[in-house]
Parts: C-alpha cells; structure tokens; sequence
C-alpha cells in the first residue's frame, strides 16, 4: 500500500500505542503501522508500550521491524504503567528508551502453561482415544499429566527462547549476557531501578519522551505536531464472531475478560513472554 506524503509528516513526530497483551491481532497492528511511518516519511516515532508482554515470535516480529525503522528515523520508547517482558522485547528495538519512575517492568523471562484436567475428566468420567504419529505429538494434552521426557523437551524450548531475549536486551542496551542474566529471572522492578540497571536511559513522562525525540530529529520540541498512527478503533467485536476488540480507552470490563479468555484459549501451550501478576 502507497499512502499520500503530506509535507508535514517530514516535520512531524509520529507516535504509536502498543497496549494491551501483544498477539496476532497487536502485531498486524503495529507493523502496518510501521510501514505506514516509514512510507511518510516521518522523522521521529514516539512509540509509547502499555503492556505486560505476550507471545514470542509477535514481539520478536515487532522488535525486527522496529530495529529497521530505527536505521531511518529517530525512535523513543515511552514506558507507561506497565511495560514488562514482552513489553520490553520490543521496547530494545527502539534507539532510547524512556519511563516513569514508577512505570512496572522487567519479567524478563519466558513461560508456559498448560491446563490438567485429568482429575475433572475422570470425575465426570470422560476420557481420551488418542492414536498419534510419535510419542510427544500431544505435548500438554489437557487429559494427562506430563511425562518427564516432555518436561525435558519444553524446558529446552523455554531456555532457548529465554536465551534469546537475554541476548537481544543485552546487545541493545550494550550489556552484558552476565549481567543482564543478573535481574533477568522473571522479576519485575520499577522504572527507576530499570535506570540503574540499564534498561532505559531516563526518567520521564510521555510529553517528556516527546520533547526528546523530537530534540534527536531537530524538530522543535515544543512546537513540533505530533500524528498518532494505527489507532484502533471502538467498536462491539467481543460480541460477534470474528470482530474485534473496542480501543483500549473505551475497553469495559466485559470486553477486557473476553480479551483475556481469547488470549489464554488461543496461547495454550505457547511460550509467551508475558507478566503474570
């Protein structure tokens, strides 16, 4: 897709909202988002995350195309009140990041979660026929508890992964593997004490995080118009089969939990670089 380039999107910051658990739905969000930015020829992104994490290769995706874009234009990442594991996978793909002092992060870890309901099943006295191809084909099946093999061979899935993300926070924030590895055992911890570890730059608001993006582009910080990007839009999705979630800023508690239960139907058995308070 070829959007128009205004001549004021060259002397605007562009910004963008990750919030909310990162999925399928967040991922072609954003990178149409992305792609759109770079089209237009924006000079600086201001990419503001809200979220405690989500699935894997979603954020891996977003912080690929983040690390792109940020060898064109400037990026600030803003913290918000909560930008934990997979939240802080995709804020390394920006070039300097910013948060509150309060803002939650870290839960730099990986995890994964099946459901037993074996003992409900026979209760109720239903079982399972399975006829598999090979003896881990149904990995976390729901009507059994794990075997030690497969509880061998998911842990090595989850180290791997977690050794990547322990890679990528250590090489965009110019630490080392050690030393991340240090706090990077699923703990959450303030923006100030992210500070002092290294894992963002400064302390400050989003209107802070603006006026310095906007210092890095050479635009004015105090005049320079700012563009949101990729809006979601309000709508009743949660009720009809297919549609999708209302905007976050109009989001109620029914919709949140529908939110919620698709996520956790939909990741069963993923590894998912999520908080889980």
């Amino acid at each position: 897709m070829v959007w128009p380039l205004p001549p004021r999107s060259r002397k605007s910051i562009a910004r963008l909202e990750v919030t909310g658990v990162i999925g399928p739905a967040t991922r072609k969000r954003v990178l149409e988002a992305l792609q759109e930015i770079e089209q237009r020829k924006f000079p600086a992104l201001l990419l503001r995350i809200d979220s405690p994490g989500g699935t894997v290769g979603d954020s891996q995706e977003i912080y690929t195309a983040l690390q792109r874009l940020q060898e064109k234009i400037k990026i600030v990442a803003s913290f918000g009140n909560i930008s934990a594991s997979g939240g802080v996978y995709i804020g390394m793909g920006a070039g300097h990041i910013m948060a509150n002092p309060g803002t939650i992060t870290g839960s730099i870890g990986v995890i994964l979660r099946g459901n037993n309901l074996e003992r409900l099943l026979e209760r109720l006295g239903v079982s399972f026929k399975v006829i598999k191809s090979g003896p881990y084909k149904d990995i976390l099946a729901f009507d059994r508890e794990l075997t030690d093999p497969e509880k061998g061979i998911l842990q090595e899935l989850i180290d791997i992964s977690y050794g990547q993300f322990v890679k990528t926070v250590a090489t965009a924030r110019s630490l080392t593997e050690e030393a991340v590895r240090s706090f990077a055992d699923g703990r959450i911890f303030t923006g100030e004490q992210a500070l002092a570890l290294g894992v963002v730059d400064r302390l400050g608001s989003e209107a802070d995080a603006r006026r310095w993006v906007a210092e890095l582009a050479g635009l004015n910080p105090e005049q320079a118009p700012y563009l949101t990007i990729g809006e979601k839009k309000p709508g009743f999705r949660r009720f009809l089969p297919g549609s999708q979630v209302s905007s976050r800023p109009y989001l109620t508690p029914l919709t949140a939990a529908f939110e919620w239960l698709e996520f956790e139907q939909s990741t069963s058995g993923l590894p998912l670089w999520l908080y889980r308070p």
